[in-house]
């Protein structure tokens, strides 16, 4: 079994593995960006962070997501609104975990 780790970025977490292709919320980088932000390693647990260890990854692209849409409704009151929303991300390419 490979070794994965899972980091925080943006307020979320990722189980990654290398190789792994993932979306994230916006980064200001454009061509490599490295989390140290490592709550587990393998089998090392963080406390909350696992001290010494980093993911590093490469970007892939900085594109919008797909358009969700939002919609509300109260009913027996004419009223009715939908909203579009598309977020802004990051697709990055794991290349090496560093425990």
């Amino acid at each position: 079994m490979s070794e994965y780790a899972i980091f925080q970025t943006g307020g979320k977490q990722y189980r990654v593995k290398q190789g792994d292709i993932i979306k994230v919320e916006k980064l200001d980088a454009t061509d490599r960006v490295e989390f140290d932000q490592v709550l587990m390693v393998g089998d090392k647990i963080g406390a909350p962070f696992v001290s010494g260890a980093r993911v590093v990854a490469t970007v892939v692209e900085q594109k919008r997501d797909d358009k969700i849409l939002v919609f509300k409704k109260k009913r027996r009151q004419n009223y009715r609104r939908t909203a579009g929303h598309r977020q802004h991300i990051t697709v990055l390419k794991i290349t090496e975990i560093k425990g």
